[in-house]
């Protein structure tokens, strides 16, 4: 049944005016215009609209994280959302081959007229990065240099506000730590996985120590990476080995967040962490798919550039190659891979904690 009292035309409602002419090469100011600087502003403009819809799921996604408790019923429409996101980071991916097809000299034929315009400019990715959790204590040196000085006051003024609010990271490690299946009665989450965890490493060992075939050095550098698995496997359990590990960089989430992450994978067929855990996984790939957009860029950069500098004054290809490394968010949920089990080896549940984390149903009456 219509709604509108008004009838809607397509173009009205799309602005299609607004959209469609505004596209104004620079290169059309000075001289002949540049044939490929239309791709080259479609394809950024394009980019642009994408954030924005990323960060109108992510503004969903956090309002709901930002309350005291998150219901279980939230988080079907919560991994909705980061799947959507997911999709859209895809498609920016896939982008990159559009503007690919655009050579190295068809691109020197305009880029002397953006200077100093570059992606350091793009507020909404940036607040894309702060959001999801990349402010600017965990950035690589130069972005910590550098991230707000090629802004106007306006927009660093904005953005620096944005650092000081909770992002999704701290949201999401915040409901970690009040999962409440870590300790429960009798039951410690923490104790289980020790004792596991002990057994398969004595187990690999006793493993390795009992190969007749193997020579001795081989046997000692075996035995010697069980001994530092178990190292990695004992300072996860030790609150003041992780603390000094956190203040390192090797973990970035709190140990109780982390644990809980960790007891969701190992146990995440279990019908309460199903959701968790696909929660868990749209973070990792958000953050893996923003990774492959850097790299993507950065080849690409390479591949237009070479070595030149970028027109935002950065080293180009060699900035962005170093940003693909470093600038992570959700590493530890990578990482997590190190501390899991195998399900054969998963120690059985207790029954009170197995009824807590299933369906049951009472008898019919």
């Amino acid at each position: 049944m219509q709604k509108n009292t008004t009838p809607c035309y397509y173009g009205d409602y799309l602005q299609l005016d607004k959209i469609l002419t505004a596209q104004a090469p620079e290169s059309a100011k000075y001289a002949n215009e540049a044939h490929d600087e239309t791709l080259f502003i479609v394809v950024h403009q394009v980019y642009e609209l994408w954030f924005k819809q990323i960060l109108h799921e992510l503004k969903a996604v956090m309002a709901v994280f930002a309350a005291a408790e998150v219901k279980d019923q939230q988080l079907t429409g919560i991994v909705h959302k980061l799947k959507r996101v997911i999709s859209i980071q895809q498609l920016l991916n896939q982008q990159i081959a559009v503007m690919e097809t655009m050579t190295p000299q068809d691109f020197m034929s305009f880029r002397d007229y953006l200077v100093p315009a570059s992606g350091f400019q793009s507020v909404q990715f940036k607040m894309l990065e702060i959001g999801l959790g990349l402010k600017s204590e965990y950035r690589i040196d130069f972005d910590k240099n550098s991230f707000y000085s090629r802004l106007n006051e306006q927009d660093r003024n904005f953005l620096q506000a944005l650092e000081t609010e909770p992002s999704l990271f701290e949201r999401i490690e915040k409901w970690l730590e009040r999962m409440p299946f870590l300790q429960l009665d009798d039951f410690s989450f923490w104790q289980m996985y020790h004792n596991a965890t002990k057994q398969m490493l004595d187990e690999d060992a006793s493993t390795v120590a009992g190969i007749a075939q193997i020579a001795e050095q081989e046997r000692d550098l075996q035995l010697a990476e069980i001994e530092r698995t178990r190292a990695k496997f004992a300072a996860l359990l030790d609150q003041q080995k992780y603390q000094e590990l956190q203040q390192q960089g090797s973990f970035r989430l709190s140990q109780r967040a982390m644990l809980s992450a960790l007891f969701i994978s190992l146990y995440q067929e279990e019908p309460v962490f199903n959701l968790p855990f696909q929660l868990l996984t749209c973070l990792t790939e958000i953050d893996e798919n923003l990774t492959i957009w850097r790299y993507k860029h950065a080849m690409m950069v390479q591949r237009m550039l070479g070595t030149k500098i970028g027109t935002g004054g950065s080293s180009g290809h060699d900035y962005l190659k170093r940003t693909t490394e470093k600038n992570r968010i959700f590493t530890d949920l990578f990482n997590m891979a190190t501390f899991l089990l195998p399900k054969s080896g998963l120690p059985v549940l207790p029954p009170q904690v197995k009824q807590k984390l299933g369906f049951y149903f009472g008898p019919e009456r």
